[in-house]
């Protein structure tokens, strides 16, 4: 009869696996993102379409949520007038550390067509940006996109992550 069980401690010791803590936790951190649900205006409609069963965000790990105090993501998504800037910053501040931001659309980088008083002319004005995502409306596979890298970010920095913390402050 052929022995198939394999013991390590007789062939030379256990295998060991190095890695660093900030590895591990930035990797469950960056496959388990939750945006909160921030749709001001069109590309809420895409954003939504992403959530949905053709592009699935399940399958990354991203559950949407309403509660800022759930959520370490929130994708802007939609035209920002400066009578609503001052939610939207109560809300960013609500959230837990470490948070990030994806500003979603022409409209929430930069105004978009709205060039006027009541506009706010591009969201990181308010708060701080990690991801642009260009277009009018933006589709919803450029969504999916932002969100891995967004997650190979997280992977990649998590020094970056303390130093944006501690400007914020």
């Amino acid at each position: 009869m052929a022995q198939h069980k394999v013991n390590y401690l007789q062939d030379g010791g256990a295998p060991i696996v190095l890695t660093t803590v900030d590895k591990i936790v930035n990797f469950g951190r960056s496959n388990s993102l939750w945006p909160m649900t921030y749709g001001l205006a069109c590309c809420a409609i895409e954003m939504m379409a992403s959530g949905a069963s053709r592009f699935d965000f399940d399958r990354f790990g991203t559950i949407f949520r309403a509660s800022p105090r759930q959520a370490d993501l929130i994708i802007v998504a939609g035209t920002l007038t400066k009578k609503h800037a001052e939610f939207m910053r109560r809300l960013y501040d609500q959230m837990p550390d470490p948070k990030w931001v994806i500003s979603m659309g022409s409209c929430a980088n930069t105004g978009g067509m709205f060039n006027t008083y009541a506009t706010v002319q591009g969201v990181d004005r308010i708060i701080p940006v990690d991801i642009y995502l260009p277009g009018c409306a933006p589709r919803p596979e450029t969504l999916q996109y932002a969100v891995m890298q967004l997650q190979q970010k997280i992977r990649r920095n998590p020094a970056n992550m303390r130093q944006k913390a501690k400007r914020l402050v």
